[in-house]
């Protein structure tokens, strides 16, 4: 049990970093930005307050400089462009521990807000997302308010 488990974490580790034997598909970061793809074009209005957020949240998330994570972007928002569904991001995702996955949660909050403005397109493709996370709802409104929140703050 041990040594399989070893083996899953080793191939999600060797999937990011691009070492042979990757698997096919996407990476774990490349999930990650591939949903916060999602949730900016959900209202078909990216905003500059949007990508920005994007850029910032997911060099925080991941720690990634600013020329790694507009690469990372970039590439999200072309497979975003073809994806069918969000699926394809969550199964790869649904191994990260519950507070990664809460945090990516919040992470996709403060990108739909960015704008000061959650359309309910966004907030359909983040419910769904920590549906298939299996983000309990209590932790998915918190981080809603956590965003909201941060934001009168500022």
């Amino acid at each position: 049990m041990l040594k399989q488990l070893l083996n899953k974490l080793e191939s999600a580790l060797n999937a990011d970093i691009g070492q042979p034997g990757q698997q096919a598909g996407l990476s774990l970061h490349q999930a990650m930005a591939g949903l916060l793809s999602e949730v900016a074009m959900a209202d078909h209005d990216i905003d500059e307050r949007e990508k920005a957020t994007k850029r910032d949240r997911i060099c925080q998330l991941l720690s990634l400089d600013t020329a790694q994570a507009e690469q990372l972007l970039d590439d999200a928002r072309q497979h975003s462009e073809h994806a069918t569904s969000l699926y394809e991001y969550t199964d790869k995702l649904r191994d990260l521990d519950p507070q990664a996955r809460i945090a990516l949660i919040e992470t996709m909050w403060s990108v739909a807000y960015a704008d000061e403005n959650i359309d309910p397109l966004e907030e359909a493709v983040i419910r769904k997302t920590a549906e298939l996370l299996y983000v309990d709802h209590a932790e998915f409104i918190r981080a809603k308010l956590n965003v909201i929140e941060n934001d009168d703050e500022s």
